[in-house]
């Protein structure tokens, strides 16, 4: 069973301003002459952790991190009702992770991610081929309007006291409707109180999703401290409303740019919240990536994810 690597500090960090206004955090550890990697975390607005650094040879890769628009360390968060929203869109942080590279002299490097961090790599590789070297993604998402829609009301068929109350969070003349759009409004309340009940309802809702998986629980998303909840659920609805600001489909649709690009694609059989059917559709698509059925691992992971997606980077850290 492959472990962790030990953890590590960045031994270089900053905050890059990409306009606007904003400031995104980032930093590299590793090797400062390994193979370029870059992590792309997931929410969208969760922010990085350190453990995302312990997946990567230290000896063999130079890992970049970087805390996407309005969460982590980045400025301002969106935590704070000031932060203007209308500039933290898909195309923006496509632009930031370019700005980043080119910051760093990197010519190509790897990208990792899952979950909305999968959605956002995809449209980064798709926009800029020849600066990918490699991908390996744990939990496929495209962000289609069907997979949103499936998170936030048809998986409800499954829990449906848990979605009534999901339902219930926002004003009754919008229960009939967009639930994502109208808890997006709310995230956008000059009242405080609403915004903290709007995240709470929210991230209930989301655990419950997770909640039968074997490290579905306790409360991944509802036990997070209150900035960054709030951060969390405001950005995602924000992006969840408006369909990541992508034409529906459009990444499957263009798959064929990522031809010559190597792909581990890593999907848990027991994933509710982004059903199996994406990653299937997309290597149809991209005959470079290899599709993978982890069997006892939903969207959260498990060891033997874990275990899928050290030994793909085990590969490719010393392929150009």
């Amino acid at each position: 069973m492959a472990e962790l690597y030990p953890p590590i500090e960045p031994y270089e960090q900053g905050m890059l301003d990409v306009g606007d206004g904003n400031l995104v955090h980032w930093e590299v550890c590793g090797n400062p002459h390994g193979k370029p990697a870059l992590v792309v975390h997931g929410g969208p607005g969760s922010g990085c952790n350190p453990r995302m650094r312990r997946y990567f040879d230290p000896s063999a890769y130079r890992v970049v991190l970087f805390d996407q628009r309005g969460c982590g360390r980045s400025t301002p968060h969106a935590a704070d009702p000031a932060a203007d929203m209308r500039h933290n869109t898909t195309s923006h942080l496509l632009a930031d992770m370019e700005q980043l590279r080119e910051h760093l002299g990197i010519e190509r490097w790897l990208l990792y991610g899952g979950s909305w961090g999968s959605t956002l790599l995809l449209a980064y590789a798709e926009r800029h081929p020849e600066r990918v070297s490699e991908i390996v993604v744990n939990g496929v998402t495209t962000t289609r309007r069907r997979e949103i829609d499936w998170l936030y009301r048809g998986v409800g068929r499954f829990f449906p006291e848990q979605w009534h109350r999901f339902r219930l969070g926002v004003p009754e003349a919008e229960r009939a409707g967009d639930l994502v759009a109208a808890y997006a409004r709310l995230m956008e309340s000059e009242d405080p109180a609403v915004r903290e009940k709007a995240a709470v309802d929210w991230c209930r809702w989301e655990d419950a999703v997770v909640s039968l998986e074997p490290n579905g629980g306790p409360a991944p998303y509802g036990g997070r401290p209150s900035d960054a909840r709030i951060a969390l659920v405001r950005i995602a609805a924000h992006y969840f409303a408006h369909g990541a600001w992508l034409e529906e489909g459009v990444l499957l649709r263009e798959a064929g740019r990522l031809k010559g690009i190597p792909g581990a694609l890593f999907h848990g059989r027991l994933d509710l919240s982004t059903p199996l059917e994406t990653p299937w559709e997309l290597v149809r698509v991209w005959t470079d990536a290899e599709l993978v059925v982890v069997d006892d691992s939903g969207h959260k992971g498990s060891a033997t994810m874990r275990d899928r997606v050290i030994g793909a980077l085990e590969r490719f850290r010393y392929t150009e």
